[in-house]
């Protein structure tokens, strides 16, 4: 009989087997497969999977180096800006009876109707919904919104006010510029005149439509950056906005309304304004500095420097003779290597010696740049959410390692988190917590079966049965791993494998789940030991918690001591009663309960995919009057 051991405790697979309960297979669930197998689970798992055999026999049609993809990042494409087509205003009458029911004409809806006119020649380009919209809004409410008599009016000018604002919001002000008439002109001309009013009108509607849906939706759309965004629509009546503007007076209170309501945005806000009025740092290091012992870089002195000015009494008398010596060395020669380690260890840090990202953060903070990038990114970012998160809510920060349980106003819980690697990144998605599964089955994913165990398989067909597998067919009938030739398949597998409830489980005791396309949740783990790593991208794109059990009672409302009862009677589920969102989030720049923005390492490199996207998007409509 084999054994699962587990540091302290030894149970057989057997009687684990008849212990717990069959359940039904989660399809596509993703997570870290964390054992070896054939031997039983290691106390510290190396790896993932035993590497295939060198020299594996070759099966015909096998399709031997058939791999599953993992989602990709694409060349953003904004889309093109269409010149405004403003004859169908000038071919229409006078309407009797406006297409609007809620439309009532103003004493300058004549005045309106002769200066369309004035459009036949006027270039102005839009995005094509704002285009469509602007005509069909016009089309049934022929009159002017900005303009009273012969100048501009009160929400004309709280409009103009408004647009030249959004520097504060992280937005190009450039995007919503108007050409404003100026102020008690009096042309000899009219008709000049009114020209010019009908050409502002529609300019100023245009631009106040771009703004609204920058303000609610963002500049770019993420779904079309990567497979790794998936994010709802978030529709705009933009015809919608018109009628508004055309009649409020609070023009402002409206606009204003469109962007985020939340708290984070706020306070990305008040760190922007800061950031722009502040002077850049005085040593600015490369946040992207690796180095390691015996290598060389001109960063290095930048970093003794800051190191030199910052030694209290304990570290001057350890290393201050150390660092003067060599306070314009750009080798990382080995006198300097416990410095950099005792640095570490005083931040926090593991104390490895290597010079990375998180120690350049930790000793020159980040740059005025980088800074004020992340901050716009963030903003962005959190015009893709709801406006309002939600009470309670659970909060993944991937870049920050980290997920929190809020609830009205306060973090009630705060874990470590593993997210998944650079090859199997974390989805950024929100969606509901539904369900808390006890001793949970693990259903293999495709991906991983095609791409892990099927090198393992082709040579050795039945480890699968000696590692508490199951293989189901396409009817769900249970067959030996053994039984299956599976050197005959590629990339399409017609199995499905799943782990059974155990200490060896790759997710652990709990798993916590909120139906997505991904195949993401959070769960437990045995690889307890990844949560004293300061990266922590280490799994196959699954959230792994630090405390599953703080978790799972929080979105249950209920205490831990009743979580650890119901884990005593094997594999069960319990459905989440509460409307509890959960975000699956990144964020290199985030607020804390307190407001205190704070920094981290773009892991996924996505910061900078989501510029090239917003410069795409200046690129398209930077030739737009």
């Amino acid at each position: 009989m084999k054994f699962l051991r587990n540091k302290a405790t030894v149970m057989p697979l057997v009687a684990i087997s008849a212990t717990l309960a069959f359940g039904v297979p989660q399809a596509g669930a993703q997570g870290l497969f964390d054992m070896l197998f054939g031997g039983g689970v290691r106390h510290e798992p190396q790896g993932e999977f035993p590497p295939p055999p060198k020299h594996k026999p070759k099966v015909p049609g096998s399709g031997g180096g058939t791999k599953i993809s993992s989602p990709s990042y694409y060349t953003y494409k904004a889309d093109r800006l269409v010149r405004i087509d403003f004859s169908a205003l000038a071919a229409a009458p006078m309407p009797a009876a406006p297409q609007d029911a809620a439309f009532v004409p103003s004493a300058t809806g004549a005045a309106f109707h002769d200066a369309i006119a004035g459009l036949s020649d006027y270039e102005l380009y839009a995005e094509p919904d704002i285009a469509k919209a602007l005509i069909a809004y016009y089309s049934a409410n022929p009159d002017f919104i900005w303009v009273t008599g012969t100048g501009l009016n009160s929400r004309a000018q709280d409009a103009v006010r408004v647009l030249g604002e959004a520097a504060s919001y992280g937005l190009e002000p450039a995007d919503y510029t108007v050409n404003v008439p100026a102020a008690n002109a009096s042309p000899a001309d009219a008709n000049a005149q009114l020209k010019e009013l009908v050409r502002f009108e529609m300019s100023l509607s245009a631009r106040v439509l771009r703004y609204a849906h920058d303000a609610q939706n963002g500049r770019v759309e993420p779904n079309r950056m990567t497979g790794y965004y998936d994010f709802p629509a978030k529709p705009l009546d933009l015809q919608g906005v018109l009628k508004t503007m055309a009649h409020t007076q609070e023009v402002r209170t409206y606009l204003e309304s469109r962007h985020p309501q939340n708290a984070e945005y706020q306070a990305l806000r008040v760190e922007l304004e800061s950031l722009q009025a502040s002077a850049e740092n005085e040593i600015v290091v490369d946040p992207k500095l690796l180095l390691k012992p015996g290598e060389t870089s001109p960063e290095l002195p930048k970093l003794l420097t800051l190191i030199a000015r910052n030694l209290d009494d304990e570290m001057g008398g350890a290393y201050g003779e150390t660092l003067a010596r060599l306070a314009t060395s750009e080798v990382y020669v080995p006198e300097l290597v416990p410095v950099i380690e005792a640095v570490q260890k005083k931040a926090g840090m593991k104390g490895d010696g290597v010079i990375g990202p998180r120690t350049v953060a930790t000793l020159a903070g980040t740059s005025k740049a980088d800074r004020l990038l992340k901050v716009e990114v963030a903003l962005e970012e959190l015009r893709w959410l709801p406006s309002d998160l939600g009470s309670p809510r659970v909060f993944i920060n991937q870049p920050a390692f980290t997920a929190s349980y809020i609830d009205n106003g306060e973090e009630k819980l705060k874990t470590r988190v593993v997210v998944g690697r650079t090859t199997n990144q974390t989805a950024f998605f929100y969606n509901q917590i539904k369900q808390v599964d006890f001793h949970p089955y693990w259903g293999v994913p495709q991906s991983i079966i095609v791409n892990e165990m099927l090198p393992r398989l082709r040579s050795d067909p039945g480890y699968l049965d000696r590692a508490g597998y199951e293989v189901t067919d396409s009817r769900g009938k249970r067959i030996p791993s053994s039984a299956v030739d599976w050197g005959a398949y590629g990339a399409n597998i017609p199995y499905s494998v799943r782990q059974q409830p155990s200490e060896a489980n790759a997710l652990g005791e709990l798993k916590i789940l909120f139906p997505n396309k991904h195949a993401i949740y959070m769960h437990d783990t045995p690889q307890k030991s990844f949560f004293n790593q300061d990266m922590r991208a280490l799994s196959h794109g699954c959230v792994r918690l630090q405390d599953p059990r703080g978790m799972a009672a929080a979105v249950l409302g209920t205490s831990v001591d009743d979580i650890a009862e119901k884990l005593k009677h094997g594999h069960s589920t319990e459905d989440v009663t509460r409307k509890i969102p959960v975000y699956v989030a990144y964020f290199t720049a985030w607020p804390d309960m307190s407001g205190k923005v704070e920094y981290f390492g773009d892991v996924y490199d996505r910061d900078t995919r989501l510029k090239q996207a917003l410069d795409a998007t200046e690129a398209v409509r930077s030739p737009s009057s």
